[in-house]
């Protein structure tokens, strides 16, 4: 018996020698109280050196390895090791828990910081990435996380300077953080030339930006920014481990052993080493140092603590000492004073004073030490080697006595004999020797029975006998001192033994767990006198046992600290205290021992001490002899709410599905039907296995919930009202203590709580993302902030929430057993209770109330006979209830009751709505309130107790069991259930919606059935047999009971109601005449159970459903089987209709049929509309007969699992609907087609999206597939082959010139045009001016700011301000990759700030994930940065109403929509938005909550509720074959009125989520952008037409869509295809698809072009004027343009009918000529623009083409591998005179010498070749090629360029390259988009460069202006011409 409950003494943790100095560092500081805080093992240590105490603090669960102390000194951060490590933050004078932070860190965290006002931490994780993470730490949530290195990083730190910036460093490189919004942007250190690349060990942040860190090689690097500016060098001989700033400078700590102190600029102070003090060491190594005032704190790598006062520094103070590393194995207490041995792998062996709590002696040996024993007289000490060896030593001086080495392997256990003669030596090698101590140790005996190292050693009180246990886990007996086995067991009986270390034995049996056999406990003692024995194991944890326990799994107490093995534990020679070592954290841990009668002072203890208990989970309270529960409870708790499809799934299934679907739905399918049903009433109210969820509200209504509906019912009116957001059963509910707020809830896979309104019905809030499989219970906090819910997973998660913001405060795992209740104690907010199966001994004698107060049992109560099953505090007393059926009430201290009330039929007040079914039924829930004692019952009664006793039923349903039987009435508006409770009940559906009768029957049943007339009711029972029943009263009138199997259907034929057909389980049908009374027939041939039967209108014919899904038919009354053919089947008029087979109702099953069955179908009378019930719990409307696979329907949710049964009333007016499991009867009522309120309906349209599909527009499309590449990942643009310029094997040149030549000088590389100035180099390019607008395939991305002066809008990854006036520009450029979407801020408070979007790829929150950038657009800083999980890019923004939520959508598969709070980069909401293309969302202007989204075929209308997001699809079956097309654009009108554009041009105005009207062709074309003016409310279409008289691309509509006028775009397309639309004063903004941005203004209508663009790339041309600031550029949009700088305009185009891939200028100007990509070329005069010539001698692309300098020769290279020469002195007749021969791939650029002679061209294949002119023969000499002059270089190709090729370039290339006028300066354009200076030439590989951003991928062109003024870069992707401004070096 003793060892079934743990014992009822404890330990309490006194001390802890050590102090955590390997592998840490900086975890040792001052705090407040100027108490020092560090850790050892699992522990906090607070250590006060005035008191010499300690306090722990013990939340973590594993070895802390990092700590960090808050600014303001009293709270400490940790954290810890782990597979899930956390970080804990305690306030270090109460040792008190204040916040854990977790799950997001994975193997522990490495480093912690806090920042200067102490409301941020920073964390850094061991894992792969070396995650860094900001927290709030406060409310537990994470701000951000990034990847923070690809190796270990060392120290972290805030910069307690600049607001949100960071430092960390680690092995080799030291990073620079932002934090800005949820983004932390790194950028690392440059070393430079200042100082070695090397790893960095720690580091501190002072003013001015500067960084001070110290290296491994001991100097210390200064960083000014990010760059090194200094190195003090040698500040320590070795690493320096740690730095600690304060206010009068720095102190540092390294390896050396050193201490400097440093002042506020780093000069140095001061230097103490501590080698070189009294208590130095050679090999001291300093971890940590803090510095305060004149005091100075040191720990050391060998776990000591020093103390230094500055002035007296070669004195430190050793306030703490522990081993070193190594493991710790050795442990002996002396056996007559307070004293410990300790011996460890450091090879030294310590002497603790237990009382004083020091060290008094230290030895160090020549080998570690694994054990040690001191003799029974306390005079010597042995110890064990790990090298087979022991020696022993005085006690007195730790002399030595002996040395002896007779074994090679470790010593692993010692003992001497009680008597003090013998010493017993366990080896490893199996054997054990015993040596005799009188005579120095001589050997006299060995044991050598076992086979495996010995691991512990008792002796027997008499020292005659040994037992020894091995690693085998076998257990021998030797007798001593000759060592011979003993084996009968005889003679051990009778044996005492002197102390009990074994851990195997029948007296400690209790210490292994019930079904285990392993050996992790590696130490066990026991204490005879306090009967207790304390056990070590390998998980870190010390057990207290009650001593002897023979029964295994025996229950204990558990303590935990240690951080893994704890290898030995001792009691001490008085059983004071315990002693306990760790292998790997080297401590020693003093463990007080409190016996059974201290407990009893200890309700005194301070609370952190009556804690130390309260981690023994696994025992503690688990008493087991605790009553057997009531069955009831047995019953809840073996209840599961595990589905086996949940409704979550249903979108993923409904995806699998679709396959099948698109083969099945080449039908057109019938529309859904017209009439809807909305839920009237709902007969039931969940108390079988709920509690405490009935409430009254503030007005005195009462609300409750059964299956997925929360009900509000007035009990005046006898009307309910509905909650209809759950999707699955409701579990639980509360209601707010101050207003009628509720909160319920739910079943499912990731179960949500709803926090509603019960005055509005909407929800509030929805909590979800913490539970799994449901949620159990809730509760309110007092003052109604907070909420506390409990989940159903297996460890009962506890979350708290701040429901109003959604967020969750903190989160527990509750107990292994289920939970009921959870409880806020109203007094002090932070506390809340959970009362469950056995634990807070919630029914310690069953029916007992228990008064807690803290966590110590106060008194119990004998309330009721039976559990309590809840209980409701009043202002003065309490109310309970309890299974017994009585209502108590209670004085409030549970004194005396003041009153019972039994709830009785005979109690029964008059107007009750039902009857009792019986007397005194199990009391679930109680409230009070408006005088009256609120009751819910197990059976599904709710009954108001009025205090002077009379009791009124208001609602019931069916008890616990399956309800399947439905019948309604043949003329009155009742109906009939009957359930598996065994009642049968009618039902009046009329108001006064009660339950008329009920009669309890001998089985369950399953169906039933009204005669025609009424009068009679057949019920068919679950033991085969079936009765009929007086219908009035219940009575029966005849029974039959011919089969085994359940009835399953029963029906009376129609007309006089002859026969009575009986289907069952078995397969039969059995017809029976009423009148007689006789089996007249038995219809066979089904081969499996019947489900439903039918009979035709002459009650001839029957037809049957069967489980094996046959469709069958018999004849009657005999019984005679028919085939009928399918078609037929229609044309036979039925008397009812309740199939699920058939051609008729074939569309009503459900893409997913294989997960889910249709139950029950029923036809209205008039055979329009039939109603299915299915197990998913959804009941739907189809339009009858539904041919065809996937009818559409409409769908309501209010069930929560299966509808068993469907039944219209007699006259059509209502269906009837039952819930399998949820037991509820629900009573809908049918809104015909005609008859509509304006109110929108609760139904979901179907399934599948309509397959019509929703038209075709060539852009639509195009946006709709278009890939976003990444800069990171582009690959080439051009197809290139062979090997890349830096990887080629350099041949060496034959006359390699010797270095001293009288050789003339080498001619110049490059003409030079500016010989006589001085040579300028260019250092800088400064983006000046961008020709691009991004209309293609974004939209809404032009907008006014300041009152229409500027315009933004953006292209490639610029966002672009631009001067309406002036057209200068200024440029956003922080944006990594290309943007995709602008919005701007429309709050008055928020002016001018615009939210930017961009494409990234995986959303892995590293620096190339998407991200969203708001910033000012004025002076272009960023205001915030939000890194996002939308993978691939960012779609859409939009802003709030306020202007302080921001909404964006992704490009990810599942289009996710997320809220952000923008300012503090919080997510608040984020969720799936559609299966298919999102292209716009937008808030409505005067909302922060709601918002619509658009897109490939469906448009939402959502609402933000907490942090969850809900969404309606819009409804379309109130206009006449409206049908769902793609819709491109959002506006929004009063009164909640949605505009959206459609892909056909017609305009689709939405009321709340109903279609309302459409505006048909509103455009010809494509309504691709809408905006509404907040001013006035008229509203801008923009769309895709053709210009024509009336019509226009642009038009005006009034805030109604009704009137409208049309603008056109004289912009001289054939057609114009508007993109984006805004409007400002008088004005409208356009922006086109041909990236053209127009202003059109309102009165005249004239059309202003601000901005125009290359419509599609990529621009490869591109050439510079000769002398002016001109330039053209050619694209594949088939139009060549004239572009002027300094005007900032497009002077001219030209259209050429084909893409054009070239284009170059004369030497002198006066000509162009323009290469085409079908081959032909075109010479044009510049002055007239008349076409001087045009050729075309080749079929491909024509990539280059040249004017010789001359003047003379064209030279033109194509994509045919050739360059053909043309004569232009012979005139424009264009004969080609020669081509150049045998070059091996495409030509790529081509370069004529300065004289005319020669031509270099660079082709496909990474080559560069040289031709003479106009010969064309290929120049091979290098010598002469080196002495080439050439006239221009723009070949990427050549030894002089070989620098511009970077490492990176796998699949990336080099595009273009120009060399500068000058010759010095050379710019390169790539495929990532980057434009990059180098000098010219640049020979050796990976030049140095300076690279330029701005460009999406594929920089196609690129050439220097006249002068050296500017550089143009031409993109591929993005379409756009940049302008850079060259900064020349000054003189």
């Amino acid at each position: 018996m003793a060892a079934r409950s743990a014992p009822s003494c404890h330990l309490r943790l006194e001390w802890v020698y050590g102090y955590r100095g390997h592998q840490c560092r900086n975890n040792l500081y001052y705090t407040a109280a100027k108490e020092i805080v560090y850790f050892v093992a699992g522990v906090g240590v607070v250590y006060s050196p005035r008191e010499h105490r300690q306090k722990f603090y013990r939340g973590h669960s594993d070895d802390i390895i990092s700590l960090a102390l808050h600014p303001e000194r009293v709270l400490v951060a940790t954290g810890q090791v782990g597979k899930e490590p956390y970080i804990c933050i305690w306030d270090s004078y109460t040792v008190q828990t204040i916040s854990v932070l977790k799950d997001v860190h994975t193997h522990g965290i490495a480093c912690l910081a806090f920042d200067l006002d102490g409301q941020r931490l920073v964390s850094v994780g061991l894992d792969s990435k070396n995650a860094v993470c900001v927290w709030d730490w406060k409310r537990g949530k994470m701000l951000s996380m990034a990847p923070g290195h690809t190796d270990r990083i060392f120290d972290i730190s805030w910069d307690l300077y600049q607001p949100n910036k960071l430092v960390s460093c680690g092995v080799k490189h030291i990073k620079f953080w932002s934090l800005c919004g949820n983004a932390l942007t790194p950028k690392r250190g440059v070393f430079g030339k200042t100082g070695d690349l090397q790893t960095i060990l720690c580091l501190a942040c002072a003013r001015d930006e500067l960084t001070y860190s110290g290296a491994l090689n001991g100097d210390i690097y200064v960083w000014k920014g990010i760059n090194l500016i200094r190195t003090i060098q040698g500040a320590h001989a070795a690493g320096i481990f740690s730095m600690n700033a304060c206010e009068e400078g720095f102190a540092t700590g390294g390896r050396d052993g050193c201490i400097r102190l440093w002042d506020l600029t780093f000069k140095p102070i001061t230097v103490i080493d501590l080698r070189e003090t009294d208590q130095g060491y050679k090999g001291l190594s300093v971890r940590s140092v803090c510095w305060r005032g004149d005091h100075i704190l040191v720990g050391t790598q060998d776990s000591e603590i020093f103390e230094i006062v500055v002035q007296e520094r070669n004195k430190p103070f050793l306030i703490m000492q522990g081993h070193c590393e190594g493991e710790l194995w050795a442990l002996a207490v002396h056996p007559t004073k307070p004293l410990a041995v300790t011996g460890s792998d450091d090879r030294s062996v310590r002497i603790w004073s237990l009382v004083d709590h020091a060290l008094i002696a230290r030895c160090n040996m020549e080998e570690p030490i694994r054990c040690a024993a001191v003799n029974a007289d306390g005079i010597h000490l042995a110890l064990g080697m790990k090298d087979g060896s022991f020696t022993v030593l005085r006690v007195r001086d730790m002399t030595e006595v002996v040395h002896i080495k007779d074994r090679k392997e470790a010593i692993h256990e010692l003992k001497y004999s009680p008597d003090g003669t013998y010493l017993a030596v366990g080896c490893n090698d199996s054997s054990v020797d015993i040596y005799g101590v009188a005579q120095r140790y001589k050997k006299v005996g060995e044991c050598l029975g076992s086979l495996s190292f010995i691991t512990h050693l008792d002796w027997s009180s008499d020292s005659r006998y040994l037992q020894t246990n091995d690693g085998n886990g076998k257990r021998l007996f030797y007798r001593m001192p000759g060592g011979k086995e003993v084996t009968s067991t005889e003679e051990i009986k009778g044996v005492h033994w002197a102390s009990w270390t074994c851990v195997s034995g029948l007296e400690v049996n209790g210490i292994w767990p019930k079904y285990s056999d392993i050996n992790d406990i590696n130490s066990v003692d026991g204490n005879y006198i306090g009967q207790v024995l304390v056990t070590a194991d390998d998980y870190g944890i010390i057990k207290l046992f009650r001593y002897p326990c023979l029964r295994k799994g025996a229950k204990f107490r558990k303590y935990i600290g240690h951080s893994a093995h704890v290898t030995n534990v001792r009691w001490s020679h008085d059983y004071q205290w315990v002693i306990s070592i760790g292998g790997a954290d080297h401590s020693v841990f003093q463990w007080k021992f409190i016996p059974e009668r201290k407990l009893k002072d200890a309700v005194h203890i301070a609370p952190q001490e009556s804690l130390a208990d309260s981690h023994s989970d696994e025992s503690d309270s688990d008493l087991s002899d605790v009553p057997e529960l009531d069955s009831e409870i047995e019953q809840e708790t073996q209840l599961t709410y595990r589905r086996q499809v949940y409704k979550e799934d249903l979108p993923q299934l409904k995806e699998q599905c679709k396959e099948k679907q698109k083969s099945a739905t080449s039908k057109r399918r019938e529309r859904a039907p017209g009439n809807s049903i909305r839920l009237h009433f709902v007969h039931g109210y969940r108390g079988y296995d709920c509690r405490s969820n009935l409430f009254y509200t503030q007005i005195g209504e009462i609300v409750y919930h059964v299956a997925a509906v929360g009900v509000i019912y007035n009990r005046q009116q006898n009307t309910q009202r509905f909650y209809l957001g759950h999707d699955d059963d409701i579990l639980c509910l509360t209601i707010h203590p101050l207003k009628d707020y509720v909160a319920t809830g739910q079943v499912g896979r990731d179960p949500s709580i709803h926090i509603w309104d019960t005055e509005t019905i909407k929800p509030l809030s929805i909590l979800k993302g913490h539970h799994q499989y449901g949620v159990s219970a809730v509760d309110f906090s007092a003052d109604g902030k907070r909420l506390a819910s409990v989940g159903i997973d297996d460890s009962h998660t506890v979350v708290l929430w701040d429901w109003k913001k959604g967020e969750k405060l903190s989160i527990a795992r509750g107990s292994k057993d289920k939970i009921f209740v959870v409880k806020m104690n109203p007094y002090v907010p932070d506390k809340l209770i959970t009362a469950g199966i056995k634990h807070m001994k919630f029914w310690r004698k069953a029916g007992d109330v228990c008064i807690w107060r803290d966590i110590f049992l106060v008194k119990t109560v004998k309330a009721h006979d039976g559990p309590v099953f809840s209980m409701h505090a009043l202002e003065k007393g309490f109310v309970t209830g309890g299974k017994d059926g009585i209502v108590a009430l209670w004085d409030d201290s549970f004194e005396r009751c003041l009153k019972t009330y039994a709830i009785k039929r005979a109690a029964l007040a008059p107007g009750s709505k039902g009857l009792l079914l019986e007397d005194n039924p199990s009391i679930r829930a109680i409230s009070l309130g408006h005088g009256h004692i609120l009751v819910g019952t197990k059976n599904g009664e709710i009954l108001e107790v009025d205090k002077s006793g009379p009791i009124t039923l208001l609602v019931q349903g069916h008890m616990e069991g399956e309800v399947w039987g439905l019948a309604t009435h043949p003329y009155l508006p009742i109906c009939a259930t009957v359930s598996d409770d065994k009642t049968l009940r009618i039902w009046d559906l009329s108001p006064s919606h009660c339950m008329l009768a009920v009669r309890k029957l001998k089985k369950g049943g399953r169906c039933c059935c009204f005669s025609p007339d009424g009068k009679a009711l057949a019920v068919g029972l679950n033991d085969g047999s079936f009765l009929m029943a007086n219908a009035d009263t219940l009575e029966d009138l005849v029974s039959f009971h011919h089969r085994k199997d359940m009835i399953s259907d029963i029906r009376f034929s129609p007309g006089s109601g002859k026969y009575l057909a009986v289907a069952s389980h078995d397969s039969f049908i059995d017809i029976y005449n009423v009148m007689s009374s006789k089996r007249v027939g038995i219809c066979k041939g089904a081969t499996s159970y019947i489900t439903h039967i039918d009979w035709d209108i002459r009650g001839k014919l029957l037809q049957v459903n069967t489980g094996a899904k046959e469709q069958l038919f018999f004849e009657a009354p005999r019984g005679k089987k028919q085939t009928i053919p399918s078609v037929e089947v229609e044309k036979i008029a039925w008397a009812s209709w309740t199939s699920v087979l058939g051609l008729c109702c074939e569309g009503i099953w459900p893409v997913i049929g294989e997960v889910t069955d249709v139950t029950a179908s029923c036809l209205t009378s008039d055979k329009m509309v039939l109603a299915t019930g299915d197990d998913l719990g959804f009941v739907k409307l189809f339009r009858y007969p539904t041919k065809g696979k996937f009818g559409k329907f409409k769908r309501y949710v209010a069930h929560s699992t299966h509808v068993t049964n469907v039944r219209w009333t007699y006259d059509d007016s209502m269906l009837v609907t039952l819930g399998g499991t949820d037991m509820s009867l629900m009573v809908w009522t049918n809104e015909m087609e005609g008859y509509r309120e304006k109110r929108p309906c609760d139904s979901e349209e179907s399934d599948i999206d309509s397959e019509e599909d929703g038209g075709y527009d060539s852009d639509v499309t195009r946006e709709n597939e278009i890939s976003y590449t990444i800069r990171a990942l582009s690959t080439n643009i051009r197809p290139m082959l062979g090997i890349k310029p830096h990887l080629q094997q350099k041949e060496p040149s034959i006359d390699e010139r010797p270095p001293v030549s009288r050789a003339p000088p080498q001619p110049e590389k490059l003409q030079t045009n500016n010989v006589g100035k001085k040579k300028r180099p260019i250092e800088d390019l400064v983006l000046e001016l961008i020709f691009g607008y991004r209309g293609r395939d974004c939209r809404n991305n032009v907008h006014y700011l300041n009152d229409g002066d500027d315009i933004i809008y953006h292209t490639a990854s610029v966002g672009i301000l631009h001067n309406v006036a002036t057209g200068s520009q200024s440029f956003y450029q922080e944006h990594n990759d290309d943007i995709l979407c602008l919005t701007v801020n429309q709050h008055p408070k928020f002016i001018n700030i615009v939210a930017t979007g961009q494409v990234g790829d995986s959303a892995d929150m590293s620096a190339t994930a998407p991200s969203i950038h708001i910033w000012d657009a004025m002076n272009k800083q960023t205001l915030s940065i939000l890194r996002c999980y939308h993978s691939k890019g960012v779609c859409s923004v939009s802003f709030s109403a306020t202007g302080k939520l921001l909404l964006s959508v992704g490009l990810d598969p599942e289009h996710t929509i997320t809220i952000w709070r923008w300012q503090e980069g919080a997510k608040i909401a984020s969720r799936a938005g559609h299966n298919q293309r999102i292209f716009v969302a937008e808030f409505r202007p005067d909302s922060d909550t709601q918002f619509v989204s658009v897109g490939v075929k469906h448009v939402k209308f959502w609402t933000l509720a907490g942090r969850a997001l809900l969404s309606k699809k819009g409804l379309l079956s109130t206009l006449e074959d409206a049908r769902m097309q793609t819709m491109l654009a959002i506006a929004f009108g009063a009164n909640n009125l949605t505009f959206t554009g459609t892909i056909s041009g017609d305009v689709c105005v939405w009321k709340d989520h109903i279609l309302c009207r459409i505006v048909a062709r509103a455009h010809n074309g494509p309504v691709f952008a809408m905006y509404t003016t907040l001013r006035d409310g008229l509203i801008v279409t923009g769309g895709k037409e053709r210009p024509s008289k009336e019509g226009g691309a642009v038009k005006l509509w009034d805030q109604e869509l009704r009137r409208c006028r049309a603008f056109r775009l004289e912009t001289g397309q054939a057609t114009d295809c508007v993109r984006s639309v805004c409007r400002g004063k008088g004005k409208i903004l356009v922006g086109t698809r041909n990236a053209e941005i127009i202003e059109v203004g309102e009165k005249n209508a004239a059309c202003n072009i601000l901005v125009n663009g290359h419509v599609d790339g990529p621009i490869w041309g591109l050439a510079t004027h000769p002398s002016r600031d001109f330039f053209l550029s050619a694209a594949e949009d088939g139009t060549v343009r004239l572009w002027d700088i300094a005007d900032k305009k497009m002077l001219n185009k030209v259209n050429l009918g084909h893409a054009a891939r070239t284009v170059c200028y004369s030497p002198e100007g006066d000509m162009v000529a323009i290469g085409m990509k079908n081959g032909e070329f075109i010479i044009l005069l510049v002055s007239s623009l008349k076409i001087w010539g045009k050729k075309r001698d080749r079929r491909c692309a024509i990539h280059d083409i040249r004017f010789s300098p001359d003047s003379r020769y064209l030279a033109v290279g194509s994509s045919e591998n050739s360059v053909d020469f043309y004569d232009l002195t012979l005139g424009p007749t264009l004969n080609r005179i020669s081509y150049c021969k045998d070059i091996p791939s495409f030509v790529i650029q081509m370069d004529f010498s300065a004289d005319s002679s020669y031509l270099q061209v660079s082709s496909g294949c990474y080559k560069r070749h040289v031709y003479e002119v106009p010969s064309g023969k290929h120049l091979m000499d290098h010598a002469a090629i080196d002495r080439i002059t050439w006239a221009t270089w723009t070949s990427i190709l050549g030894d002089e360029v070989l620098g511009i090729w970077s490492r990176h370039a796998e699949k990336a290339d080099v595009n273009c390259a120009c060399v500068s006028h000058s010759g010095i300066s050379l710019v390169t354009g790539d495929d990532f988009g980057m434009v990059k200076l180098f000098d010219f030439p640049c020979p050796e590989k990976f030049a140095k460069h300076k690279r330029f951003l701005g460009h999406s991928p594929h920089v196609t062109n690129i050439r220097f202006t006249s002068g050296d003024r500017h550089v143009v870069s031409a993109g591929g992707d993005d379409c756009s011409l940049f302008v850079w401004k060259c900064v020349h070096t000054p003189h």
